[in-house]
């Protein structure tokens, strides 16, 4: 039996007129995210949409992030979202965000990350094109997790535990143009002229992991080449404390 909040949740989201909104995307708000409390364990029920009035509700869902650094130089691969997105469209972001889901078993998995990196391989295919082959599971490199909230607009917004998972790997992409208009490779200080530059506009958790974590985890990713020059994520293991959810504002 779901909590009266995720009943309301839904009971909410039902009153929603999608209609305006590209059809695509208003289907994606069906997916039903992993409720969780503040410490990450998943609460018995499941909600949808990101609607503010939910969040001011104390709804807080599972989520990730990806970071593709390109193994032979390091470079990050950024997308911008399309315009269609219902929640911070046209802005720019890490490789892929989004959310396990309630309603495939595998993406619940809690041992080693295993949900939330079946579910990152899922995405990046969905978003980028690129080949969940590219994307193998291990390959990942679970980083840390973080708790933050962020409007989006009056209605919309986000309130995730988001696993930060970085993952160095030559990929093909094929963008998918309903998730996102464009995206490209960057090293360090192209992204720290990007964030200063007038006319780019970031996703709040991107903007968050940048200023308290990327740079320096970046930094740790290049000192740690391999000795056929080549970075990999997996060098970074037991760089931090990943056992706790950071809160952030």
């Amino acid at each position: 039996m779901s909590s009266p909040a995720v009943q309301a949740a839904k009971a909410t989201l039902a009153g929603i007129d999608l209609s305006s909104y590209d059809p695509k995307q208003s289907r994606l708000m069906d997916e039903r995210c992993i409720l969780v409390d503040e410490e990450d364990n998943a609460i018995e029920g499941s909600y949808t949409g990101h609607l503010m009035e939910n969040i001011n509700k104390g709804l807080l869902h599972r989520a990730f992030s990806v970071f593709i650094f390109r193994p032979s130089d390091g470079k990050l691969l950024l997308q911008q979202r399309a315009s269609e997105k219902i929640t911070f469209p046209n802005m720019w972001t890490n490789t892929c965000c989004s959310h396990p889901l309630d309603d495939f078993e595998a993406e619940k998995v809690e041992e080693n990350q295993l949900g939330v990196k079946i579910a990152g391989s899922r995405k990046l295919e969905h978003e980028l094109g690129i080949p969940q082959s590219q994307t193998p599971i291990d390959s990942f490199q679970y980083l840390t997790r973080i708790h933050y909230l962020a409007p989006s607009d009056g209605k919309w917004g986000e309130h995730e535990i988001d696993y930060i998972l970085f993952l160095t790997a030559d990929v093909t992409v094929t963008p998918n143009l309903n998730e996102i208009q464009a995206y490209k490779y960057v090293d360090k200080e192209e992204l720290q002229v990007m964030f200063k530059e007038e006319g780019h506009s970031f996703t709040p958790w991107f903007k968050l992991i940048a200023r308290d974590f990327l740079f320096g985890w970046w930094d740790e990713l290049l000192k740690r080449r391999g000795t056929d020059g080549k970075v990999s994520a997996k060098s970074l293991a037991g760089l931090v404390d990943s056992s706790r959810v950071v809160k952030m504002s």
